[in-house]
């Protein structure tokens, strides 16, 4: 299902870049706690990457990689996780989303559920390489797949939601 949404490029040289960055920022510091109530929430839900996702879609992959740079340097000083090794494999794979998600639906112009699925698929794949080259281990890597389904579920889902919702308000 296709429908116009307003989907912005926002430039390093704009205030709202900063703006919605610090603001993904802020819920990538929320979101994860309220995860992390539920046992191994933050693995399977992966909710960093939701907010990455949906954010780098409407407002464009510069944007969405600020906030993919900051949230887990954020996080990590703020409340101790992800643990300080994890912070560059978890940089690198929602900076990865960022380019991903802004980077395609700035050429197709839309955000459909087939596209978002396959904006998430393209970005576990090539994420999952710069987990490999980083950790050496393929144990995690898979686990984004087997146990984490749900959260990629969430992260199409959601933001499908999230973005007509947005556009609706």
């Amino acid at each position: 299902m296709d429908t116009t949404l307003k989907l912005y490029t926002l430039n390093y040289t704009e205030r709202k870049t900063y703006f919605w960055a610090i603001l993904f920022v802020a819920c990538n510091m929320v979101l994860p706690q309220l995860f992390h109530l539920i046992p191994q929430g933050g693995i399977i839900f992966a909710p960093l990457s939701f907010v990455i996702l949906a954010g780098s879609c409407k407002f464009g992959w510069k944007t969405g990689l600020l906030a993919a740079l900051a949230s887990p340097v954020v996080n990590h000083f703020v409340f101790g996780m992800p643990a300080w090794g994890m912070v560059p494999v978890m940089a690198v794979k929602l900076a990865v989303l960022a380019l991903v998600a802004g980077l395609a639906i700035r050429y197709f112009q839309r955000a459909n559920l087939l596209m978002l699925v396959g904006i998430v698929l393209v970005s576990e794949l090539l994420g999952g390489i710069g987990e490999l080259l980083l950790t050496g281990g393929i144990a995690t890597t898979l686990a984004d797949f087997t146990l984490g389904w749900p959260g990629l579920l969430l992260q199409v889902l959601g933001t499908y939601a999230l973005l007509h919702y947005i556009d609706r308000a």
